[in-house]
């Protein structure tokens, strides 16, 4: 069993911004292949999150941190798959 099944991971995204849709289509891409689980969160039916994030989106995070934003870092992703969940 790969290290992502049974984690979950969010995506922090805003309807209307290219880059959150690049995202989510590179994640959905990879999916079959890696189990990831993903939550997609849109930040504006959130007033916190929409203050938080505000333009930073899209966001890819674990509930360990972030593992990149704006830009898909695969390499990154396919490590937190990868490593031993954390208890």
């Amino acid at each position: 069993m790969s290290g992502g099944a049974g984690r979950r991971l969010k995506l922090y995204v805003r309807q209307g911004c290219h880059l959150c849709e690049d995202m989510q289509d590179r994640l959905r891409a990879l999916d079959s292949e890696l189990g990831l689980g993903l939550e997609v969160v849109d930040i504006d039916r959130d007033p916190e999150l929409q203050a938080f994030y505000h333009t930073r989106v899209p966001v890819l995070a674990t509930l360990e941190g972030e593992i990149c934003e704006y830009f898909l870092d695969e390499v990154a992703l396919r490590r937190w798959v990868a490593a031993p969940a954390q208890a």
